[in-house]
């Protein structure tokens, strides 16, 4: 029971909360039965509505009356130092709670870092935090239920919730044996936003945390850290969200105006999106010795790993003044040629998709420019041994449908999907050749190579229909096909099978295949079993060529995420060796709020040894793993 002055509500309640537009306020921490929130002033619990809403008036109030006077930014500035440079400490302050989630932003934190505002930018911000929350707020929002895709009560509750950053812990407690060929650092980005959400949230929109596992000689540390992105860093000065949310927040009338309101913002030198606004939550990969955390609406940023196994934001990354665009989440990392290849899609002006590749020191290539017609949803792609893969298919953006008051992310049932097939070092598009595959959309490719016999492009990879249920809520049931895909740039004709048969058919995303065989044939993948969606009760090791399954399954209660294997020594191309190496995943147990590395033989599908984590592990999306011997040579 909550003690006096407490407030606790379910998680399930989070987006019905609303504090007068001071959200951020909110500070959630657990109880012996379930996670709730306590809402406290200065470390002094609330005794009723009321007085919260005093309390953050007066806070308000006292921000406003302290700030001290500067020079009016720029709002074409391309940096935002003038006013967050002196605002955010070089090295921020890194919390060691184990709390489920602190929501920080509580007064005497973060109104302490309020950039240092004059009066006209502090008048600006007034106002524009007037119009928010008495128009868009009151006005466009409450009137209308979230859909399900965008209600933070949804899309961040249970254990898809967040954690505050850990600091690396040692020595931690390992039950069975690691095997002694494991050493290096297993890497895990995902979503986790800082500050409690004011309107639509989709889990795609927190903020990116990376969670890192080092594995030396037998024993094991934990840390997770926030990639400290431009986005991030402002809105920690600020002390509350300000920055749109891409998925949650932009669709219909709402969405148009919270745009407007960042880009009023932006012009009163208030926030700065000149230096991107992404969130590097999805994808990570290790390249030319940077670890790089990366999502589609912005350039990577590198990610350290300290010698004790801590992580720390060495920032916005763009391949030395190379790169100036933004970079898809899953680039494409040649194992053997030590290339790395990329593309990168534009939402508002053409050229809507272009393809870049990287030898293997870090010299970028020209862009090449992939002729659509409209922007197309590209989360992934694929490349074999001399081509690339481009798909381009029906999930689209139209910009349009916010006015007729509906989501940019539309499921065009008028377009055919296709895949383009273009050589992997082309100058240009004129050698691009189109390939239709009617119906189909895949989030994810897991492999692609070709067949000397026929000519023809495989693809792996799992479709998904409805097509865009990760985006809009849908009355059909969600179902991700593991399926090969031939493509014959000869004829434009293609082929598509599902590799499972009817009787094993389960929902497969999220995964890889032995990262030595990327973009050459190979045999097994290993993916999340995502049942019950969107939790993943297990993973699978799916044998392509036979189609038969071999599934590792955590048990009652207990949910995981991707799995990543790791070879078990340097490159093996022997159809034999393919699966000598282990998986590695997280896993959480619900009933008990704890979480785990779990190492699993992938020949036997076995489990080795399982690391006790220190705290909770949310649901999260990609990872990577770094080998000491990488580390060596880390930039």
């Amino acid at each position: 029971m909550a003690s006096a002055g407490t407030i606790n509500l379910q998680a399930n309640s989070l987006s019905r909360t609303r504090l007068s537009g001071n959200s951020h306020l909110l500070k959630v921490v657990p109880d012996e039965t379930h996670y709730s929130k306590s809402i406290t002033m200065a470390g002094k619990p609330f005794k009723s509505a009321n007085s919260i809403r005093a309390a953050a008036a007066a806070a308000a109030a006292a921000a406003t009356a302290s700030a001290s006077s500067g020079a009016l930014l720029d709002p074409l500035s391309h940096s935002p130092s003038a006013y967050v440079a002196h605002a955010i400490p070089a090295a921020p302050a890194k919390t060691t709670s184990t709390e489920h989630q602190n929501w920080r932003g509580l007064p005497g934190h973060h109104l302490q870092g309020r950039p240092n505002w004059n009066l006209l930018q502090r008048w600006a911000a007034a106002a524009l935090d007037t119009v928010e929350d008495a128009f868009i707020r009151n006005v466009l929002e409450r009137p209308h239920p979230l859909p399900k895709t965008a209600d933070p009560a949804v899309q961040i509750a249970g254990n898809f919730s967040p954690v505050a950053e850990q600091p690396v812990q040692h020595q931690l407690q390992v039950v069975g044996r690691i095997p002694p060929s494991i050493n290096g650092v297993y890497l895990r980005n995902g979503a986790n936003p800082l500050f409690e959400p004011v309107a639509g949230h989709h889990f795609f929109d927190g903020d990116g945390m990376v969670h890192a596992v080092q594995l030396q000689n037998g024993a094991a540390s934990y840390a997770c850290r926030f990639t400290e992105t431009e986005r991030l860093v402002q809105e920690r000065a600020i002390g509350r969200p300000v920055f749109p949310k891409a998925i949650g927040e932009l669709h219909g009338h709402s969405g148009i105006a919270r745009l407007l309101l960042f880009y009023a913002r932006g012009l009163f030198g208030l926030v700065d999106h000149s230096r991107g606004t992404g969130v590097a939550n999805a994808g990570v990969v290790y390249f030319n010795n940077h670890l790089l955390a990366m999502s589609e609406d912005d350039l990577p940023y590198h990610v350290r790993i300290n010698p004790s196994g801590d992580l720390e934001t060495a920032g916005r990354y763009d391949f030395d003044g190379q790169l100036s665009s933004a970079m898809i989440a899953h680039p494409k990392l040649d194992r053997i040629t030590r290339e790395l290849f990329a593309l990168s899609y534009d939402v508002v002006r053409k050229p809507y998709l272009k393809y870049f590749w990287f030898s293997s020191d870090g010299v970028k290539s020209p862009d090449v420019e992939i002729p659509v017609d409209q922007p197309t949803m590209m989360h992934d792609f694929a490349i074999s041994e001399n081509f690339v893969v481009i798909p381009d298919q029906q999930v689209v953006f139209k910009l349009q449908e916010m006015v007729r008051g509906g989501s940019p992310v539309v499921y065009d049932r008028s377009k055919t999907s296709r895949f383009g097939i273009l050589p992997r070092y082309a100058a240009d598009a004129s050698e691009l050749r189109w390939v239709e595959v009617p119906d189909c959309f895949c989030f994810h490719l897991w492999n692609s190579w070709e067949e000397p016999t026929t000519g023809e492009v495989v693809v792996v990879g799992s479709c998904m229909t409805p097509p865009d249920s990760v985006f809009n809520e849908s009355d059909e049931s969600l179902r991700s096909v593991l399926s090969e895909i031939r493509l014959d740039p000869r004829t434009g004709t293609s082929t598509r099978r599902p590799i499972l048969s009817p009787s094993d058919q389960v929902n497969l995303e999220a995964g890889m295949v032995n990262r030595n065989l990327l973009g050459r044939k190979n045999r097994y993948a290993y993916l999340a079993i995502a049942e019950p969606w969107p939790k993943v009760s297990g993973f699978a090791k799916v044998d392509l060529l036979t189609g038969e399954v071999r599934k590792f399954l955590y048990g009652d209660s207990r949910y995981g995420g991707e799995p990543y294997f790791v070879p078990r020594q340097g490159p093996s191309t022997s159809p034999d060796r393919e699966d000598d190496g282990y998986v590695l995943t997280f896993m959480h147990d619900e009933s008990s709020s704890e979480s785990e590395l779990l190492i699993v033989n992938a020949a036997d599908m076995r489990l080795e040894a399982s690391v006790r984590l220190p705290s909770r592990v949310p649901y999260g999306f990609h990872g990577t793993f770094v080998s000491s011997d990488e580390l060596d040579s880390q930039a």
